[in-house]
């Protein structure tokens, strides 16, 4: 995965959870668990699992027949889900690229991922490897974000960020909000074994306790943090910076703004 993907470490996967998961991660983890209900395969693989928001819904959609296998690249994030959720019953952890799934061909049902194929710099690989352990037949149901234009949070807080660094403004948010070509998207699914491909727009509300609190999960709770750090500028002023950008467009308490996400499901041809 990228490096963007691999700096998640430190205390930013903590301020990911607390910060950020309530707010944007969870209300899309519920709707890719639905997908899911009547599923009635034997095992299902989540690729990107990060701290365990949708496995943990995902496993309470599944039937108690179905086993889960929840893989992250990153074991810090691993670490919190594993912590968090405890030893819930068919549901194993395995440290994981989806770009060199650790697994035999041809053993899932279902594949399901929760905003992780933005943060794969080669995305034909990751659905390639998807294919691969998927049984024919076999489902993929994942989402990733649309535009920033169409997540005002997000543009608030990139435009914000890279407003302080005018000579050269971090990048981060361009690579979560930047996979949202629907033909893209589609084309690289069917280059790479799919079919019966069909994308959605997700338009769902982003609520937190205070714009405060959400824009320290936009800050500390991705690695954008470390890029601030490394620059040499106080967190504490960047998200002062941003929760008032935020309040502006969603209120200072609570906070409240859209979000929209692509969600994609497609069958391993």
């Amino acid at each position: 995965m990228s490096e963007a993907a691999a700096r998640f470490d430190g205390n930013i996967p903590e301020n990911y959870d607390r910060f950020l998961g309530p707010v944007i991660f969870e209300p899309y983890a519920k709707d890719l668990a639905r997908r899911l209900e009547s599923h009635r395969g034997d095992h299902v693989l989540e690729i990107a699992c990060g701290t365990g928001i949708a496995t943990k819904l995902l496993r309470r959609s599944l039937p108690l027949t179905c086993d889960l296998t929840a893989t992250d690249l990153n074991p810090a994030m691993l670490e919190i889900a594993k912590k968090q959720l405890g030893e819930l019953p068919r549901l194993r952890w395995q440290q994981a690229d989806a770009i060199a799934l650790p697994f035999p061909d041809s053993v899932f049902s279902a594949v399901a991922c929760q905003f992780g194929f933005m943060f794969v710099p080669d995305k034909p690989a990751a659905y390639r490897e998807a294919r691969r352990v998927l049984s024919k037949g076999g489902n993929l149901v994942f989402n990733v974000w649309d535009s920033m234009n169409a997540n005002p949070f997000a543009r608030i807080a990139h435009d914000t960020i890279g407003s302080l660094f005018p000579s050269d403004p971090p990048a981060f948010f361009k690579v979560p909000f930047g996979f949202f070509d629907p033909e893209a998207i589609q084309n690289l699914l069917a280059s790479n074994g799919f079919d019966q491909i069909k994308l959605e727009f997700i338009p769902l509300e982003a609520r937190s306790e205070s714009a405060e609190s959400f824009a320290i999960g936009c800050v500390n709770g991705t690695p954008i943090s470390i890029d601030i750090q490394e620059r040499g500028l106080s967190r504490d002023s960047i998200i002062e910076a941003v929760a008032k950008g935020l309040g502006e467009i969603g209120g200072d308490r609570p906070f409240r703004s859209s979000m929209q996400a692509i969600v994609v499901t497609a069958r391993a041809a």
